[in-house]
């Protein structure tokens, strides 16, 4: 598996923080391996509070039953529930043996109070999402 500061550089979302920060937020992540077929979370459940990085596999995510997407080493789940904390908005299942990367709401949210530089830098990147949805 790759290492966790390596596989985390590459998400748009933590792309703002130091090499530094990036140390110390992955070593809150734990490997979670999936076997093919394996749903990982649920679509309108509470199915773990947590994000995910694919680090190795294949997934599909589907909403309302429809296959939406592929995801791949690189890609990335769950980043709603790591500050909204509500039920998920699609399912997402292992299309192969399916390594990733894990972290709980709870670490993450502890990792981001201890660093008021990681949650503005975290904040700048949501609103420029946000804006970038808007002008689309």
């Amino acid at each position: 598996m790759a290492t966790r500061p390596d596989a985390l550089q590459h998400v748009e979302l933590f792309g703002d923080l130091s090499q530094r920060q990036l140390r110390k937020l992955a070593a809150k992540f734990r490997e979670r391996r999936f076997k093919a077929g394996t749903v990982v979370v649920r679509e309108g459940t509470m199915s773990g509070i947590g994000f995910f990085v694919v680090v190795e596999g294949e997934a599909a995510v589907s909403v309302d039953g429809a296959e939406v997407a592929k995801l791949g080493p690189g890609d990335h789940f769950g980043e709603l529930a790591l500050i909204a904390e509500r039920e998920r908005t699609a399912t997402v299942t292992a299309a192969t043996g399916l390594e990733c990367l894990e972290i709980a709401a709870w670490d993450f949210r502890d990792f981001v109070k201890t660093d008021p530089d990681v949650a503005w830098k975290l904040l700048r990147h949501v609103v420029r999402t946000l804006l970038d949805a808007r002008d689309a």
